[in-house]
């Protein structure tokens, strides 16, 4: 499924169409959104750098790790500095509002080391969301020129991008790198516990994928902090759930699922393996105690079985005839007789309650067999 994901990245927008955008979400209690991020983006890169990617450049807003970080991380994914070329790194995070600028003028600061202007673009006023906007498709153009050559964005943080900006403008940029004709796809990242309901709603609606980083074993807040369950909690640093939410383009919703292991070497996608069944038996033992029962015992059971239905003794082993209302008089004087009879008077069986009905003039039409709505056509 992270595969699937990773292609409908690669492949790109159809023409006509906004550029599917990936949002990846994680929580603390599940903090393994950052190690799938990395994947997606060495997974992107791969694709780029090999020329099987509709995209043929790679712009990544650095928010929240130093431009020399992702460097790392891509030639620890195998990437040379000639694959690196194709990417370029919009640093917002060694000097966003600017400041380390004033005091190197003041004579306050050093200046920045020379590998950072070697690996990236340093941006330094994260606010001004407008030339943000211009330095991301700037940087782009530079990789792939200016044409219908597209190329992708990656954002590492929505979270530091919205600490400077609100949360219109924040969302106009995320739209507006949508829109853009050159950009074949995008994906970004955030902490869901870290904002509002609303504002985690906007990010979603501006995604046409979700990728959720659940915790593998649940707790309430009055099972995580007991002592048993430690040790069970600690596996939600190195296991969980994804789960992707794809809105289809003839509207329909996907929903995938698989399971997240990060080791040593590196982060695996599986399919749910049969440690469900041991999660269930924890999630179980985790319940609050109750003071009734739920289950039912074998005696209970072959009680309850005994039991005679309402609809199961009516008639009393005889032939329950119902009248229907349209039998004349003189038909129900050789019918047999209604189910409920009524004589208080007398117990023999063969006493019979009747109704008898009196025209009130010759002009009232008698009872009829016939259905009168038999000519409706329903």
């Amino acid at each position: 499924m992270a595969e699937w994901v990773c292609r409908a990245l690669r492949d790109g927008a159809l023409e006509g169409e906004h550029a599917p955008a990936l949002a990846i979400k994680d929580s603390i209690v599940s903090p393994l959104g950052f190690q799938v991020f990395g994947h997606v983006l060495s997974q992107l890169s791969t694709n780029i750098s090999a020329g099987k990617s509709q995209s043929r450049g790679l712009v990544l807003v650095a928010f929240s790790r130093s431009p020399l970080y992702y460097v790392n991380l891509l030639k620890r994914r195998g990437l040379d500095n000639s694959s690196q070329q194709r990417i370029q790194i919009l640093d917002c995070y060694t000097d966003p509002l600017g400041w380390r600028e004033g005091l190197v003028e003041c004579g306050s600061a050093k200046n920045l080391p020379h590998e950072v202007y070697k690996a990236a673009s340093v941006c330094r006023n994260v606010k001004d969301v407008d030339t943000l906007l211009a330095s991301i498709i700037s940087l782009g153009e530079g990789l792939v020129g200016q044409g219908k050559v597209s190329f992708s964005v990656a954002i590492d943080s929505v979270n530091e991008m919205l600490r400077h900006a609100t949360l219109s403008s924040g969302s106009g940029l995320l739209s507006n790198l949508r829109c853009c004709e050159q950009i074949s796809s995008i994906f970004w990242f955030f902490h869901a516990d870290l904002c509002e309901e609303r504002v985690t709603a906007v990010i979603e609606y501006m995604s046409s994928m979700v990728a959720s980083i659940e915790p593998l074993i649940p707790f309430t807040n009055g099972h995580r902090g007991n002592s048993e369950n430690l040790s069970l909690a600690e596996r939600n640093f190195t296991q969980g759930k994804f789960h992707v939410r794809c809105k289809r383009r003839n509207g329909r919703v996907r929903v995938m699922f698989e399971e997240i292991h990060v080791g040593q070497s590196g982060i695996n996608f599986t399919s749910p393996s049969s440690e469900d069944g041991v999660i269930n038996q924890v999630n179980q033992a985790l319940l609050p105690k109750v003071q009734f029962n739920l289950q039912l015992s074998e005696k209970e059971k072959n009680d309850r079985a005994k039991v005679v239905l309402p609809f199961e003794h009516q008639g009393n082993g005889k032939p329950v005839q119902i009248y229907d209302g349209r039998k004349s008089l003189m038909d129900s004087k050789y019918d047999a007789a209604p189910a409920s009879t009524v004589n208080s008077n007398t117990n023999d069986e063969s006493s019979k309650g009747e109704i008898i009905y009196f025209r009130d003039s010759e002009d009232e039409m008698p009872d009829s067999d016939e259905d009168p709505d038999d000519d409706l056509d329903i």
